[in-house]
């Protein structure tokens, strides 16, 4: 009868369950961790740390659910600042929204109607802050379900009082430094917001638009012809062709610019109404424009450059405004409309196409032969180009405001625009055209798909308007200069492509228009002389008084402040300005309405602050809180910037509805569990596109279950295992031990230094690849014959549990930023005393470099190396069926002499590390010919050569292994030698594997 040996097999046992349930599991972790008030017991544990990892959030917007890039995004910032707790940071969290702007308003506008209308303006601002709290409060929801920690009961709101006064501090630091001013320029204008625009509201879509071609006739034909060296005839017509994608700019021409290099050609048009047309093109777009107006052929009557048929001069010196910004006093007023000739008389001059108003030829770099015709209608209240060269033409002082910009905030024609008044500018694009066929003047009518700027809220098109507004100069007091400066001196980018990326744009952009013309904001709080539109002289002091009511009773106590309490006799004098901030500069100075504010949050010597977002904001918000931290302190608010790409399809596609290919966080959450989801972020190279699916979820959710069961089997052998008491010396441990902790130690370097720089997709690897190499395939396989069969307290079981207790030790901090939940989970599962979180921790320094020479490292790559052909040859034998496990098969190894010395003192235990019933070494010399050739090895002139057979011994009931000595205690018939060691005697003495 065969004995039972069940009991004296240390069988793997715990109670970490092996099916994860995160979905389950999670919602109950996370109202322990509300209860036991865990991110502020970590806080609280960390505060006497000496360096701070700060990373400041980007506020969301308060309006609508989270969605999969949301998730993405708080994802990151929660694995950047846990792995900071780790490596020894103090990392404060502080969640944040942004809660002022139309898409509340618009919202609230659904519910009440609009300011004016339905309700005033005091009412309508409260219905917005109780929306926005809703809005709020579903987030803060969501984004704690994803295991979020931070400071969720104390969050900052840009709606908030103190917040919306420390705007008020912040605007008035700015203008005190210079940076602040007004001035009439043009700036992108949305008619369905009624206001105007930030570059960084801007998003540049296809755009179907008509293209025409327009003839500007020359009042003194023959004195234009002249500049080409022709004669011409008294019926004869000069003209000048523009080209524009925008005819509703027609009314605000005022000039008509060529490039003063470009070379151009008088070359025959088509007729007009029996008369001969002489056009002026670019030489070298004279051939496409042709074509455009049916002529094949170019008939070239003579050559000049552009900058030899100028018919007006520029102003001697800047003009006004050097900053590009023009001072309109009168801007805001509409003139009686007439129909005056413009301009003095000219022989050099151009006729408006279908307005008695002369029409300069000037000179501007911007112009190009590019496309068109080499000559662009100037329309200075409508383009940026346009309004700089007219202010070197001294265009934009001749005409009223109404006349550069005859077009209203809702995109309607003024009352005082001629033919066109009262029409939608859109929609006028047809009348125009029409109009100038009908005057014989359109040369060419084509329809077009081009990239053309759009409203970010509203997808609608934009359109230049020149206005008076309130900006921050990019050239006052050196503003550009600084903020470049700081980009490349003071800041660390992640991807560092980001540098150029930002430097590019700063470089390049205009002032910053920091005006809105809305409700829902923080008022530009000025008193302004209501003759030259300054500023008091006393400002930062009255901002400050204002900012003080403010604090009190919110931006309401702006508008309802009679200027006298704070101007006394002065008040005559002076209008507040009734414009709010632009939301950008809400969110731009959180550095200071909340870095500069919170004792937990204000950056000390040797601190660090991140900025994390998407790669959008390096025009958004890394620009204006670049933009306003500058202006105030002299740098960027921030050390370390990262950004991440956007979540698209498995096929690269948006996320869309109508596509059917959205995935909502919460349905991943409520289904695999926030683990899974965090697991995928930090798979996910964020530097680009990150592209998720529901088979990618599903792949991510295999590599937890890989990562769960190596840990389960950590566990399950650490049973009984008390580190206090059994925990070995690692220079005490077996061979193979010290191993598997020097791997460990190589991956702990290679994770920590990941969690260093942010490439959280090589930790995921890292630890993924450890798991089912080194761990799966390897140490854990070969340990189980060691863990199961040798007695409870044995040094070589005692061995093999101090090395797991260390790699787990390790481990469940590297997995920490990411799987929190899981390695919270764990964290509780883990022998030994200990604080209620793993992020009470840093990283885990009780690995040793123990077989980390050169020489040790050889040692093993080379048994690895012959390992893996011995595998190899094992599987044909499975696959042949000869055997079914490798303890069936007995293994032979033919060495060289140096190889065969190098492995002699380990022959005897070489079986359990290749997993065989037996192992035996030759001299290379006796290898048969079957035997497999070890690559690697020879590669480095030495020979190594595997053979494998079936054993003829007999099968251990208990141990498994195949061996001649079974049967050989009479009291144990069905068991080997050694096992009848491990039940009756002292065990096995195991020294190496």
């Amino acid at each position: 009868m065969s004995i039972d040996y069940k009991n004296t097999i240390n069988l793997p046992k715990t109670d970490f369950a092996m099916k994860a349930d995160l979905a389950k599991r999670e919602p109950g972790m996370l109202a322990e961790w509300e209860a036991t008030r865990r991110y502020e017991e970590i806080q609280a544990r960390t505060s006497g740390r000496e360096q701070a990892f700060i990373l400041h959030d980007g506020p969301p917007y308060a309006n609508g659910v989270i969605h999969i890039g949301h998730a993405v995004n708080k994802i990151l910032k929660d694995i950047v600042v846990k792995s900071a707790l780790l490596a020894g940071f103090r990392s404060p969290y502080v969640p944040g929204w942004d809660c002022h702007g139309l898409p509340i308003e618009i919202a609230v506008e659904k519910e009440i109607g609009k300011v004016g209308q339905k309700v005033d303006a005091a009412t309508f601002r409260a219905k917005c802050r109780e929306y926005a709290t809703k809005q709020i409060d579903l987030q803060r929801a969501d984004f704690k379900r994803l295991g979020v920690l931070g400071d969720w009961d104390n969050p900052y709101r840009t709606m908030d009082f103190r917040y919306e006064a420390d705007m008020i501090r912040a605007l008035a630091k700015i203008h005190a430094n210079g940076h602040v001013m007004r001035g009439f320029k043009p700036v992108y204008w949305c008619f369905d917001c009624g206001s105007a625009l930030a570059e960084a509201e801007i998003e540049y879509q296809d755009k179907q638009s008509p293209a025409i071609d327009v003839a500007y006739d020359a009042i003194d034909p023959k004195a234009l012809a002249a500049k080409f060296g022709v004669t011409i005839g008294d019926d004869d017509i000069v003209a000048v062709p523009i080209w524009t994608t925008t005819p509703w700019t027609l009314p605000a021409s005022v000039a008509v610019t060529l490039g003063p290099e470009l070379d151009y050609v008088l070359v025959e048009g088509p007729r007009r109404i029996g008369k001969r047309v002489l056009l002026v093109l670019a030489e070298l777009l004279a051939t496409k424009a042709l074509a455009r107006y049916g002529i094949e052929h170019a008939n070239v009557l003579g050559r000049a450059k552009g900058e030899a048929l100028v018919s007006l001069p520029p102003l001697q010196g800047e003009g006004r405004g050097g900053d590009g910004v023009a001072s309109k006093d009168d801007a805001n007023t509409i003139p009686t409309q007439t129909l005056p000739l413009k301009g003095r008389a000219s022989e050099r001059g151009l006729r408006h196409p279908f307005y008695d108003r002369e029409i300069p030829i000037i000179l501007g770099d911007h112009v190009s032969a590019e496309e068109g015709t080499g000559a662009v209608h100037t329309a200075p209240g409508h383009g940026v180009e346009d309004f700089a060269v007219g202010q070197k033409y001294g265009l934009v002082d001749k005409y009223t405001a109404a006349e550069l910009n005859p077009v209203g905030g809702n995109g309607v024609y003024l009352p005082s625009t001629p033919i066109f008044a009262g029409q939608f500018i859109w929609k006028a694009n047809d009348a125009i055209i029409a109009l100038l066929r009908e005057r014989g003047v359109l040369l060419a009518d084509a329809k077009i798909t081009h990239s053309y700027p759009h409203c970010w809220r509203h997808k609608t098109p934009v359109a230049f308007r020149t206005t008076p507004q309130w900006f921050i100069g990019m050239e006052r007091k050196g503003l550009r200069a600084a903020a470049l400066k700081s980009i490349h001196e003071d800041v660390d980018w992640f991807p560092a492509w980001g540098e150029e990326r930002i430097a590019g744009m700063v470089a390049g952009r205009p002032d910053w228009c920091i005006s809105r013309q809305r409700t829902w904001g923080v008022p530009i709080a000025l008193f302004i002389d209501k003759v030259d539109h300054q500023p008091h002289p006393r400002t930062v002091e009255l901002m400050e008084q204002v900012a003080h009511r403010i604090e009190k009773d919110g931006v309401d106590a702006w508008y309802a402040l009679d200027p006298a309490e704070l101007l006394g006799e002065e008040a005559e004098r002076y209008q507040k300005v009734t414009d709010i901030l632009d939301v950008w500069f809400d969110s731009g100075v959180t550095h200071f309405c909340v870095l500069d504010q919170r004792p937990n949050l204000a950056r000390k010597p040797g601190d660090k602050v991140m900025y994390l977002e998407g790669s959008d904001q390096h025009r958004g918000w890394f620009q204006s809180s670049l933009l306003t931290s500058t202006a105030m302190r002299g740098r960027a608010p921030y050390d370390e910037v990262l950004t991440h790409g956007f979540t698209v399809d498995a096929q690269g596609r948006k996320m869309s509805k109508s596509l059917g290919n959205v995935i909502a966080p919460q349905k991943v959450v409520d289904t695999l569990g926030a683990d899974v989801l965090r697991l995928w972020v930090a798979s996910t190279d964020y530097r680009n596109e990150i592209a998720v699916s529901d088979e990618i979820l599903r792949r991510v959710s295999d590599a937890y279950r890989r990562i769960r069961n190596t840990v389960r089997f950590l566990l399950g052998n650490l049973e009984g295992f008390d580190p206090t008491v059994h925990l070995l010396p690692v220079d005490r441990c077996l061979l193979l031990d010290q191993w598997a902790e020097q791997q460990a130690y190589d991956v702990q370097q290679a994770v920590v230094a990941a969690y260093a720089r942010h490439d959280f997709p090589e930790i995921v690897q890292r630890v993924q690849n450890f798991c089912t190499n080194e761990m799966g395939a390897l140490y854990l396989d070969i340990t189980k014959d060691r863990l199961y069969t040798m007695p409870t307290d044995s040094h070589g079981r005692r061995s093999a549990q101090s090395a797991m207790y260390r790699i787990l030790e390790a481990m469940v901090r590297w997995l920490a930023p990411i799987a929190s939940f899981t390695a919270e989970e764990i964290w509780q599962y883990v022998p030994g005393k200990r604080g209620e979180s793993v992020l009470f921790e840093t990283w885990y320094k009780g690995l040793a470099l123990t077989q980390g020479s050169p020489q040790q490292r050889r040692f093993w790559a080379d048994l690895l190396a012959i390992r893996e052909v011995a595998s190899k040859q094992l599987e044909v034998m499975r696959a042949n069926r000869e055997i079914g496990a490798s303890l069936e098969a007995e293994v032979t190894l033919y060495l060289d002499a140096k190889l065969r010395h190098e492995f002699e003192a380990y022959a005897d235990e070489l079986r359990f590390f290749f997993i065989t019933s037996s192992l035996s070494l030759d001299d290379d010399t006796h290898a048969p010919p079957d035997a497999a050739l070890v690559d690697p090895l020879k590669e480095d002139g030495r020979l190594a050569w595997v053979s494998v057979r079936k054993s003829s011994d007999t099968k251990c009931i208990r141990c498994w292994h195949y061996r001649p000595d079974v049967g050989i205690d009479p009291a144990h018939p069905e068991i080997c030698g050694r096992c009848v060691t491990n039940v009756e005697g002292p065990g096995e003495n195991r020294q190496w594997f």
